[in-house]
């Protein structure tokens, strides 16, 4: 799973919002599809703008993912790099695209799980709120566990002073 991180979080959240609200949804569309929805709110461009610099190389979000250079001079390579830069990784854009990973599938009910469409907007929102539930309990049990490796050294801190 990615880097459990607030603007990740957030930004996933605010997808959701967005696309409940009825912002563009379009699957063919490099700007309005699954990873175009989410790059609007990591890399604040608009749908429009990422389709623009997608269109600079061959191929849907899958493909590039797939020919990604950080060092092509690409726009499309450089948003790949600032969603990277956010805590996502190339697998997880290549699940989003496709609603494809086995983690999240695996918190999906059947029969649910198994019939989910990459370009179903009820099934897009379905997997993002379920990979943003995964990711904020994840956040969650990462902050107990600091907050109690905290408590435990400030004790010894004080037991030693």
């Amino acid at each position: 799973m990615s880097s459990k991180n607030f603007d990740l979080i957030t930004a996933i959240r605010n997808t959701i919002n967005k696309l409940k609200k009825g912002s563009p949804y379009q699957w063919g569309h490099m700007g309005a599809c699954n990873c175009g929805n989410l790059a609007q709110e990591l890399i604040h461009l608009s749908k429009e703008e990422i389709h623009k610099y997608a269109m600079e190389k061959f191929g849907d979000w899958n493909d590039q993912l797939i020919d990604y250079c950080p060092d092509s001079g690409y726009p499309m390579d450089l948003m790949i790099s600032k969603m990277l830069e956010k805590g996502l990784t190339i697998d997880e854009l290549r699940h989003l695209e496709k609603l494809s990973d086995p983690k999240i599938l695996r918190n999906i009910p059947f029969p649910k799980r198994d019939k989910l469409e990459k370009n179903n907007l009820k099934d897009v929102l379905l997997y993002f709120e379920t990979w943003l539930e995964m990711l904020e309990n994840q956040w969650i049990e990462e902050s107990v566990k600091l907050d109690a490796i905290t408590l435990q050294k400030n004790n010894l801190d004080k037991v030693f002073a």
